[in-house]
C-alpha cells in the first residue's frame, strides 16, 4: 500500500509539472528580421532577439508571430527612453540600448490579465540595455 500511495504521488508531481508551463508564450512560429543597422552587428542584434524570446515565455497565452529591428524607429523610441523614460535615471548610454518590434496574439485567457483578450498587439516595443558594449542584453522595458 505505501508503494502505490508513492507511485500514485509521484505520477500526480509529474502531471503538475507538466502542467505548470503548459501556458507559457508561445515562440515557436515566430519570423525574426534583423534588418540592416550601422549601429549594431547582426551578431548584437541576434543576442537581443534571444533575449526578448526568452523573456517572452514569461507572457502567458501569448503566441509571438514577428519580430524585427528597425533602426530609424529604434532611435525615436531610444531617444525617448533615455530623456523621459527609464533611461533618464538609470545611466545607460544610448550605445547600449537597442529597441525591437514584435507582433503577437493574446489567446482568451488574456495573458496575465494586463492584456486584452483574443487580441493582436502590433509594434509592440522591446527595449533592451546593456552595461557595455560587450555585456549581455537585458529587457529593461517593454510595451508601446
Amino acid at each position: 500500500m505505501k508503494k502505490l500511495l508513492s507511485i500514485v504521488c509521484l505520477i500526480l508531481v509529474c502531471f503538475s509539472f507538466s502542467s505548470c508551463n503548459q501556458n507559457a508564450g508561445k515562440i515557436n512560429n515566430v519570423v525574426i528580421d534583423i534588418g540592416e543597422s550601422t549601429k549594431f552587428s547582426r551578431e548584437e542584434i541576434q543576442t537581443a532577439v534571444d533575449c526578448v524570446i526568452n523573456k517572452f515565455k514569461d507572457f502567458e497565452g501569448c503566441d509571438l508571430k514577428k519580430m524585427w529591428y528597425d533602426e530609424e524607429k529604434s532611435n525615436l523610441v531610444i531617444e525617448s527612453y533615455i530623456s523621459n523614460g527609464k533611461g533618464s535615471h538609470n545611466g545607460v548610454q544610448k550605445e547600449n540600448v537597442i529597441v525591437l518590434l514584435s507582433n503577437f496574439d493574446v489567446d482568451a485567457t488574456g495573458g496575465d490579465g494586463s492584456l486584452n483578450p483574443n487580441s493582436t498587439y502590433t509594434n509592440w516595443n522591446w527595449i533592451l540595455i546593456r552595461d557595455s558594449k560587450t555585456g549581455n542584453w537585458k529587457a529593461d522595458d517593454w510595451g508601446y
